[in-house]
């Protein structure tokens, strides 16, 4: 029974209480942090040129991307962007492991640097933290704990609105505040729930995340060799590990070690860094300050704990570019390359013309021949326009069948039309003609398009 009752207790969920050790490592990480608080809170609110700096409408099929505008019609950039984004991510893997993880995550970032702040603000440090979840509900326990999670759901709502911003835009969501809650009740009901999501992840779930629900660990695991650097423990140096004790190690056999387990102590996800490379490990470097403290105390060298890859340790290497690396940056290289060219040469316009099918040229008064046309207008701005057809030759005419109309932002609109020209300009069977997309007086788009008629000697 005994046997019984201690697998289910060693099944049940350890409650991790990380102490905090502000080394080098820490302050930058929170410089960074700092920067992308403010970049993600003031994000929705930036514009480029009158549009967001990023807007992700998926309702609307709208999406802004430093202040560009892009349209269902440009599906095939997000298709090529999100390649290129997922050969970086392998790129930066295979060099640094799971940098990302403990430098940039979202995740990360408003776990250890604003709730887990918050926590320790309110609670105390690690060993206070424990001591209190483990005593009895006391004035003192059911304050703290309310302060806390009244906090945390303050937060969480703070960063719902702001993440609702990015999808809906924050005119809309500014409305959502200002006007009656009747006119947003679906607006107001994405908020909380969205706020509740936040609050449980954050005070809840946390390094389970990282742990069990992001995949990225077990990418990682697959991607990483013995040229990736990664957070690791130099055993060659530290081990055998065990307590300073000059009296009882008058030879300096043991290694650097002093076996404190504070690299433990500190990991947010709970991992002995000692027993090498896991998946748990974000590298967030926690385990790094943490053991340069020690080290500086005892008079050894820093970086008992560090960014290391395996060859470095074993075999006293320098960091190297690998092959794998340099042809993953030079896919990265020609993606970015391609990708750059087809967003900076898109148009605010596109027209595609078709000449009719199983149509022959027909003759009209006054010595013109016509071609009947079909024309598709798509919109990638973000307002609507007004177009005409013309072309560049001023003795060929353009009769419509169905004109043009106002294109609205983000849509298509198709038109049919005569194009005439005089039957004495006509020598071959089939003509170059050019013709010109015209939008707020000025020429978005030139096509060029065959002409069939008769061939006149």
């Amino acid at each position: 029974m005994e046997g019984l009752l201690e697998g289910k207790e060693s099944k049940k969920r350890q409650w991790m209480y990380p102490l905090v050790r502000k080394g080098r490592f820490y302050k930058w990480r929170s410089w960074l942090s700092y920067f992308y608080l403010i970049f993600f809170f003031s994000g929705p609110f930036l514009r480029i040129g009158g549009q967001p700096l990023l807007l992700l409408d998926f309702m609307n099929r709208h999406f802004v991307l430093l202040g560009q505008v892009f349209w269902p019609q440009d599906i095939f950039l997000f298709a090529l962007a999100s390649l290129v984004f997922l050969v970086c991510i392998v790129v930066f893997t295979i060099a640094f492991g799971r940098i990302f993880c403990g430098w940039i995550c979202p995740q990360t970032i408003f776990m250890e640097m604003v709730f887990r702040k918050i926590e320790i603000m309110i609670e105390g440090d690690a060993n206070k933290r424990k001591k209190l979840d483990a005593g009895p509900w006391t004035k003192e326990k059911i304050t703290k704990k309310t302060l806390k999670h009244a906090l945390f759901i303050l937060v969480s709502f703070l960063i719902a609105n702001t993440f609702l911003a990015y999808i809906i835009g924050s005119e809309n969501l500014i409305r959502i505040i200002i006007e009656p809650i009747t006119q947003h009740w679906v607006g107001l009901a994405s908020i909380w729930v969205f706020t509740l999501v936040f609050y449980l992840v954050y005070s809840q779930v946390r390094e389970l995340v990282c742990t069990l629900i992001c995949p990225y660990g077990r990418l990682q695991s697959v991607l990483i060799d013995q040229h990736t650097l990664v957070v690791a423990y130099d055993d060659l140096r530290g081990e055998p590990r065990g307590k300073l004790n000059k009296a009882a190690d008058p030879f300096n056999l043991k290694g650097d070690c002093v076996d404190c387990s504070l690299c433990v102590a500190v990991c947010p996800t709970g991992i002995d860094i000692r027993k090498g490379t896991q998946i748990e490990c974000i590298n967030c470097t926690a385990c790094i300050d943490a053991c340069d403290q020690v080290m500086d105390k005892i008079g050894k060298p820093r970086n008992l704990i560090g960014y290391f890859s395996e060859n470095m340790i074993r075999l006293k290497e320098k960091p190297t570019f690998t092959g794998r690396m340099m042809a993953y940056t030079a896919v990265i290289t020609v993606l970015v390359g391609v990708l750059s060219y087809f967003i900076f040469s898109r148009s605010d316009m596109d027209m595609t013309v078709m000449r009719s099918a199983g149509m022959l040229y027909q003759q009209q008064p006054g010595g013109y021949i016509s071609n009947i046309y079909n024309a598709e207008i798509i919109n990638k701005t973000d307002k609507n326009k007004r177009i005409t057809i013309v072309t560049d030759d001023p003795s060929i005419q353009i009769k419509y069948i169905q004109a043009p109309a106002v294109v609205t932002r983000g849509g298509t609109e198709k038109t049919v039309f005569f194009v005439m020209l005089p039957a004495s300009h006509i020598h071959t069977a089939k003509t170059k003609i050019r013709l010109q997309l015209v939008a707020d007086k000025r020429v978005i788009q030139t096509v060029s398009t065959n002409f069939i008629g008769p061939v006149n000697d």
